[in-house]
C-alpha cells in the first residue's frame, strides 16, 4: 500500500510539475503566437518576430534593470516589440518586397541589436515579474513551488479570448479579416490595405515584446543571448497547428511548453536521465506539426487567402 502511495504521489507531483511547467514555458510561446496569429490575419507573415523576441526581452531586462520596477521593464518590451514590428510592416509595404525574406532580415536585425546592446546585461540582476501563488492549498513544497505562476499569462489568456471575440463579433476583427482574405474587397470599401497590416503587424510586435519580457523578467528570468532558443519561429509552426484561431492559440501554447517543461519536471521529481533527450521535445513537435501540416488540405483549412498571394 505504501509503494502504492509513493507511487500516486510522484505521478501527482510529476502532473502538477508539468502542469506548472507548461503554463511557465508556454507564456512566450502564447503571446508570440497570439502577435503572429494578428499579423497574419491581416494577409502578412512576420518570420521576424524570433528577432523581436529576443530584442524585447534585453530591453526589457534593461528597463527593468534601470528603473527598478518590472512593470516598467515590461512596457518598454512592447514597445521594443511594437517598433521593430513597426519597421517590419514598413518595409514589407513597399513594392516587390517579400514578407519572407524581410522576416528573416529583421530576425537577424532583432537578434544582432540585442546581442550588441545587450552586452553589460549579462550580468546585472532585474527587478521580476511577481507570481500568483496557486499551490497554498497543499502542504507539499513542490506543489507550491510548480504553481507559482507569472502574472503575464491570464493577461495571455484574456488577450487569447478578446482575440477570439473581436475577429468574429467586431467592425476592427471584420475589416482585418478582410485585408487577409480579399486585398481587393478591402480596397472597393475604401480601406488601406497596407494601413491594417501595418497596424496589426505593429500590434502583433507589442504582444510579442511582452513575451520577451515574460523570458527576461520571470522564467528563466535573465539576460543571454541564448534566451530564446527558437521560440519565435516555433510559433509560427503552433499559428498553423492552432489554425489562425486564438484561443486554440492558448491550448497549442500549453501543448509546447509542458513538452518543454517535461525534463525540468521530471528532474523535479528525482527523474534525471534522458535529461537533455526531453529538452529536444519541443523542436521534435514542430517538426512532426510541420509534416502533419503540409499537405495541402490540411495547411490551407483556415488560412488568410492572402498569404497564398505572391507579392
Amino acid at each position: 500500500m505504501s509503494a502504492e502511495m509513493d507511487g500516486f504521489t510522484l505521478a501527482m507531483n510529476l502532473l502538477v510539475a508539468v502542469l506548472g511547467g507548461a503554463i511557465r514555458v508556454g507564456t512566450p510561446f502564447l503571446m508570440v503566437s497570439l502577435a503572429e496569429c494578428i499579423t497574419e490575419k491581416s494577409g502578412r507573415i512576420n518570420l521576424g518576430l524570433e528577432g523581436v523576441l529576443v530584442f524585447s526581452a534585453m530591453a526589457g531586462f534593461g528597463g527593468a534593470y534601470l528603473s527598478g520596477s518590472p512593470w516598467v521593464g515590461v512596457l518598454v518590451a512592447g514597445l521594443s516589440g511594437a517598433l521593430l514590428a513597426l519597421l517590419h510592416g514598413l518595409v514589407c509595404s513597399l513594392p516587390r518586397v517579400n514578407d519572407i525574406a524581410a522576416g528573416i532580415a529583421l530576425m537577424l536585425l532583432g537578434s544582432g541589436l540585442a546581442f550588441y546592446l545587450g552586452k553589460g546585461l549579462i550580468q546585472p540582476q532585474a527587478p521580476q515579474i511577481p507570481s500568483l501563488s496557486l499551490g497554498e492549498w497543499s502542504s507539499s513544497a513542490q506543489i507550491k513551488s510548480a504553481l507559482q505562476i507569472n502574472v503575464l499569462f491570464p493577461i495571455g489568456v484574456l488577450l487569447a479570448a478578446l482575440l477570439a471575440w473581436g475577429f468574429k463579433s467586431t467592425r476592427w476583427g471584420l475589416v482585418l479579416r478582410m485585408a487577409g482574405d480579399s486585398s481587393d474587397a478591402a480596397r472597393a470599401l475604401g480601406y488601406s490595405v497596407n494601413g491594417i497590416r501595418v497596424a496589426a503587424t505593429t500590434v502583433g510586435g507589442f504582444i510579442a515584446g511582452l513575451g520577451g519580457a515574460s523570458l527576461s523578467l520571470y522564467y528563466p528570468g535573465s539576460w543571454n543571448e541564448g534566451l530564446s532558443s527558437g521560440q519565435g519561429l516555433i510559433a509560427v509552426a503552433l499559428v498553423i497547428f492552432a489554425r489562425w484561431n486564438p484561443m486554440r492559440c492558448l491550448w497549442a501554447a500549453l501543448l509546447f511548453g509542458g513538452a518543454g517543461a517535461l525534463g525540468p519536471a521530471l528532474q523535479s521529481v528525482g527523474i534525471s536521465w534522458g535529461y537533455y533527450l526531453f529538452n529536444a521535445v519541443p523542436y521534435v513537435l514542430t517538426l512532426v506539426i510541420l509534416i502533419w501540416t503540409c499537405s495541402p488540405r490540411r495547411s490551407l483549412q483556415g488560412a488568410p487567402v492572402e498569404l497564398g498571394v505572391s507579392r
